[in-house]
C-alpha cells in the first residue's frame, strides 16, 4: 500500500505493507517438512529446490500465508541451516512463489461472451 501525505505542505510519499499475521501452525509443520527434505543443507540439489517450490505452493494453494521476513527468521533459528546461501535460496524460493501466486490470483479469466 502507498501512503501520501502532506507534511508541512510537503507531500511524502511512503511505502507501507501490510504485516501478515505470524506462522502459522501449519506453515511451521511445511518448513519442517522442508528441513527434513533437504539432506545437504549446504548443497540444495535440483530436485530438492522444485520439492520446496511445491511445499510453498501448497500452503499458499491451502489458504494460508507467510511473510517472507518471517520464513528467513525462522530459518535462521532452527538451527540446522548454518550454510547461508542455501538460507537465502530457500528465503528467496518463498519470496519467488509468493509473488508468481500472488499475481496468478489477480489473473482473471474473462469470456468473449
Amino acid at each position: 500500500m502507498i501512503v501520501i501525505k502532506t507534511i508541512s505542505q510537503k507531500t511524502v510519499i511512503s511505502s507501507k505493507s501490510d504485516k501478515i499475521m505470524p506462522l502459522t501452525n501449519n506453515v511451521i509443520i511445511k518448513l519442517n517438512e522442508i528441513t527434513t527434505i533437504v539432506e545437504d543443507k549446504s548443497n540444495l540439489k535440483e530436485q530438492e529446490i522444485e520439492e520446496i517450490k511445491s511445499i510453498f505452493r501448497d500452503i499458499l494453494k491451502s489458504g494460508e500465508r507467510y511473510d517472507v521476513d518471517d520464513i528467513e527468521s525462522w530459518f535462521e533459528n532452527e538451527g540446522s541451516w548454518s550454510n547461508k546461501v542455501s538460507r537465502i535460496r530457500v528465503v528467496n524460493l518463498s519470496h519467488y512463489v509468493q509473488d508468481k501466486y500472488e499475481q496468478t490470483a489477480r489473473l482473471k479469466i474473462i469470456s468473449d461472451d
